[in-house]
């Protein structure tokens, strides 16, 4: 559904102040990033968004990396003794510090543009629901791969500036970011989160149940990137006009050689409807504890969809469905974030009351 007028980016005209330029900038490659469970996107200042790969690093049997982003997701379940790929995030949150400090170094390598340059403001986004600790973690993490001053920001409130919502202004809105390991909800006024809820449950939860589904009624295992691959292809959470299908392999459970599977788009709703479901709950319970001149102003802006997760087919007509609300999925939603993030590098000053 297309966007209103009320989600466009602030013209130049705006008021706020922009930061200004040093005579060392040249020295420095600031950069914001969405460190997601399954993807990590780098903006970097006065560039825009220079680098998007798979939060994954391949590591040999010494734990030395080997390489990070789209090399190490090629090599992900057909690795031999010698490496393995880890995934350091789990659940939005970093689950193994050490590789996950290895992978935003190589990340941050691939981006500087000029090898004398270092990095002095780091800006990084992560989940609503995270404890104290658990931000520690990122921050540790950060500093650790070379960044000088570390700035956090929840995600729900990149995502809304990212779509170009002005955040700061006395006007509610509801920010559904669908990720790879959560789901964040979150009613947004006056520089500040309302209320937020985050759900532990996103992409990587829809891959496993239809891993799990196979399995269990097709006698028929498939790894990760297949479960993805046909998450994104058929799946759905609301019926389609036209039901899609497609042809899948993977291990017969009964006589252990490889199958081919005819499937269809009815079976993958099937297999993540529970979870989708879920979703559906946490925004309806989320819209119950919202205050009722936001909910007013809900009912006017309607729901916005950012995440990987909003490109489902038919959600945003389930949650219109359930909740009789208006609900819009943002251009490119697979940005919003790191387009937020950057944008708050860009203008510290002004967005210095959403940070921590």
């Amino acid at each position: 559904m297309a966007m209103s007028d009320n989600y466009g980016i602030p013209n130049s005209a705006s008021s706020k102040k922009k930061q200004k330029k040093g005579l060392l900038d040249f020295l420095y490659t600031d950069i914001a990033i969405d460190l997601g469970t399954a993807n990590t996107l780098i903006y970097a200042r006065n560039q825009g968004i220079v680098l998007d790969e798979p939060s994954i690093v391949a590591l040999n049997q010494d734990g030395i990396p080997v390489t990070t982003g789209h090399e190490a997701r090629l090599m992900h379940e057909k690795t031999h003794r010698n490496i393995r790929t880890v995934r350091p995030l789990r659940d939005g949150v970093i689950a193994d510090f050490e590789v996950a400090e290895h992978m935003i170094r190589g990340m941050i390598k691939k981006v500087k543009m000029k090898w004398y340059s270092s990095t002095r403001q780091m800006v990084i986004c992560v989940p609503s629901g995270i404890t104290e600790v658990e931000r520690r973690a990122v921050r540790d993490s950060a500093e650790h791969a070379g960044a000088k001053e570390v700035y956090l920001v929840d995600e729900p409130m990149a995502a809304a500036i990212g779509i170009g919502l002005d955040v700061h202004e006395p006007v509610g809105s509801m920010i559904v970011d669908i990720g790879g390991g959560t789901t964040e909800i979150a009613v947004i006024a006056l520089s500040g989160i309302v209320y937020a809820q985050s759900v532990r449950l996103g992409g990587d939860e829809l891959n496993e149940d239809i891993i799990n589904y196979f399995r269990r009624n097709h006698n028929l295992l498939i790894g990760e990137r297949t479960a993805e691959k046909i998450k994104c292809e058929i799946g759905s959470a609301a019926p389609l006009d036209e039901e899609l299908e497609m042809i899948t392999k993977g291990r017969d459970l009964v006589n252990g050689v490889p199958r081919t599977r005819h499937i269809t788009s009815k079976d993958v709703r099937e297999a993540i409807s529970e979870s989708v479901n879920t979703i559906v709950e946490s925004i309806t319970k989320s819209l119950e504890q919202t205050p009722p001149e936001l909910s007013a102003d809900i009912l006017d802006r309607g729901i916005m969809l950012t995440g990987g997760g909003a490109l489902l087919k038919n959600l945003d007509k389930l949650i219109m469905e359930t909740t009789d609300l208006p609900v819009h999925i943002a251009e490119d939603p697979l940005t919003a974030v790191v387009r937020g993030t950057g944008a708050i590098l860009e203008d510290l000053e002004y967005y210095r009351p959403v940070i921590s």
